[in-house]
C-alpha cells in the first residue's frame, strides 16, 4: 500500500477520513443552523399587525382591529399546523 508520509496512514484511508470529516460537518451545521433560523423566525416573526394595517391600506381599505385580529389568529393557526 502507498503511505502518506505525514501520517503513517494509508492515502486511501487519509481521504476518507476527510470524507467523513467534511460530511459531519455540514450535518451540524446543517441541524445547527436550522435551530438558529427557526428561534430567530419565532422572535422576529416575518408579518406583524402593522404591515397588515398597511396591505389593507394598500387594498383601498381601512381594517378594523378584529379583522387585523383575525389575520393575525389565522397566521398563527397555520403555523402551528406545520
Amino acid at each position: 500500500m502507498i503511505y502518506s508520509n505525514m501520517t503513517g496512514l494509508p492515502v486511501v484511508g487519509f481521504v476518507f477520513i476527510v470524507i467523513g470529516c467534511l460530511l459531519l460537518g455540514f450535518i451540524i451545521g446543517f441541524f445547527v443552523t436550522r435551530k438558529l433560523i427557526s428561534k430567530y423566525m419565532q422572535k422576529n416573526p416575518p408579518v406583524n399587525e402593522a404591515m397588515i394595517r398597511a396591505m389593507y391600506r394598500q387594498m383601498g381599505r381601512t381594517p378594523s382591529e378584529k379583522q387585523v385580529r383575525e389575520v393575525m389568529r389565522s397566521m398563527e393557526e397555520a403555523k402551528t399546523k406545520k
